[in-house]
Formats: C-alpha cells, structure tokens, sequence
C-alpha cells in the first residue's frame, strides 16, 4: 500500500496544473474535471493531485508540507536555481553533505519541498 493522490484546495485548477507541470513533471493531457470541479492531474509515475477549486485558500501551519523527493543533490540545486530565476518563492534552504533541500510556495501557498538525503 502506497500514497496515490493528494487533495489541494486551489484558487484555479489551471494555473496549479502549468506549475505541477512545469517543474513537477504532473501531464496536463491527463487532466479530468469532476462533477464537483474537482480536476486530477496526473504524473509520469502514477501519482494523481486532486485539485479542487476553492474561493480562498486558508494559510496553512509553517511545517505543513508535501514533498519530491530527487536522486541527488544536484537536481535540488537544478531545480532550485529554476524556480529562482523563474520567481517562485522559496521560503527554506539546505545544503549540506546528507540533506540538500528548499521549499517553495506553490500557486495558493502550499509548502512544496524538493530534496535529496542518502
């Protein structure tokens, strides 16, 4: 038994599905939109967001979070170095010998985090 989709309340389903995309690897062409507005994106490896929209998304605690996990610390740093010069927002940092990591703010403020650790 594994985890297979997660449920984000977002703002707009199509602006959270081109940055899924984007530096996530989600398939636009895999979108479905339910009967309630829901819309499930899906990824290379099965893996499904649940996106369903919302008029306000409330700010959630500090260490709540959801994370990708890379095959090594050079595509936290790759990834990281793209999304600075792209202007998302990072709101944590680590690089050091056994965890390389960052967090950043998705569309709606979700904490999203990229790293690495043997």
């Amino acid at each position: 038994m594994g985890v297979d989709h997660l449920g984000l309340p977002v703002r707009e389903p199509r602006r959270s599905i081109e940055f899924y995309a984007a530096y996530f690897g989600f398939d636009p062409a895999t979108a479905r939109r339910y009967p309630d507005g829901t819309v499930i994106v899906r990824d290379g490896g099965g893996f499904d967001l649940a996106l369903h929209p919302v008029e306000t998304v409330a700010p959630a605690p500090a260490f709540l979070h959801f994370g990708f996990r890379q095959p090594d610390p050079d595509g936290v740093r790759a990834l990281l170095r793209r999304m600075d010069g792209d202007g998302v927002p990072v709101v944590e940092r680590e690089d050091g010998p056994d965890y390389t990591a960052f967090k950043c703010l998705d569309p709606d403020g979700h904490r999203v985090e990229v790293y690495w650790e043997p």
